[in-house]
C-alpha cells in the first residue's frame, strides 16, 4: 500500500527537459543515446528505484561537501565551466590543499564498483574536461561506497591527449546531429549500457533498419 504511493511519488519527480546541448557528464556515454536525446526520441521512463539511487547520490554529495567545508579546503563549489560553444558542466568543488588547487568530483558507487583498483573511465573523462576548462593540473575523485559509507580517493593528473580525443568525439557527434545521421555504437561499448539505456527500443529499430543511419 505504501510502496505503491512512494514509488508513484518518486516517479513523478522525473524531469523530461529537452536536451539542447552537450554536458560534461556525456563524456564516455554512448553517442547514439546522446543523439536520440538531442533528437527528442521517446525514451523509457526511469523507475522509482533509480530515482531513489539518484537522491542517495545527492545526499552523499552534501555530506562530503560539508566535511570539506569544515576542513576549510573549499575554494569554490558547484562551479560552472567557462562559457563555450561545445559543452556545459558544473564541477562539484575546487579545493586548496597546501597551496595547490584540485578539482574534486564526488561519486556514490556500489560495493562492486568500489572494490575496483581503478577509477571509472567515465568519471576520469569528466574530471579531465573540468581540469581543462579550469586550467588546473590535478583532480581528485572521491568515491563513497553506498552500501557501507566507506570512502576512497583517486588522484588524477591532466591528460591532454585524452582531452583532445574527447573534444574530437564531441565534434564528430555534433556533425552527425547536424546531418541527422545516427552514429554507430562504439565497438568497445560495455553491454550494461545497452541493458539500461532508455533509448533501447529506438536503437533496436536502427539495427533493424527501421531508422536510417
Amino acid at each position: 500500500m505504501l510502496k505503491e504511493r512512494i514509488d508513484s511519488l518518486y516517479s513523478s519527480k522525473q524531469e523530461n527537459r529537452d536536451k539542447l546541448a552537450f554536458y560534461i557528464s556525456d563524456a564516455g556515454k554512448c553517442p547514439r543515446a546522446i543523439w536520440f536525446a538531442m533528437k527528442k526520441y521517446p525514451k523509457k521512463e526511469v523507475d522509482a528505484r533509480v530515482m531513489r539511487i539518484f537522491e542517495h547520490g545527492n545526499y552523499t554529495h552534501m555530506r562530503i561537501m560539508s566535511a570539506l567545508y569544515s576542513l576549510g579546503l573549499v575554494t569554490a563549489s558547484e562551479i560552472g565551466i567557462p562559457d563555450n560553444q561545445m559543452i556545459h558542466g558544473r564541477a562539484d568543488a575546487i579545493v586548496n590543499i597546501d597551496g595547490e588547487l584540485y578539482v574534486v568530483e564526488i561519486k556514490s558507487v556500489n560495493s562492486m564498483r568500489f572494490k575496483k583498483a581503478e577509477a571509472d573511465q567515465d568519471h576520469i573523462k569528466q574530471l579531465q574536461l573540468y581540469l581543462y576548462f579550469f586550467k588546473i593540473k590535478k583532480g581528485i575523485l572521491i568515491y563513497e561506497n553506498k552500501d557501507n559509507q566507506e570512502i576512497k580517493e583517486f588522484m588524477i593528473e591532466y591528460n591532454e591527449p585524452l582531452v583532445k580525443k574527447l573534444f574530437s568525439d564531441f565534434n564528430i557527434l555534433k556533425d552527425k546531429i547536424g546531418m541527422n545521421q545516427v552514429p554507430e555504437i562504439p565497438d568497445d561499448l560495455e553491454d550494461w549500457r545497452c541493458e539500461y539505456c532508455p533509448y533501447i527500443a529506438s536503437c533496436e529499430k536502427v539495427e533493424e533498419k527501421e531508422i536510417t543511419q
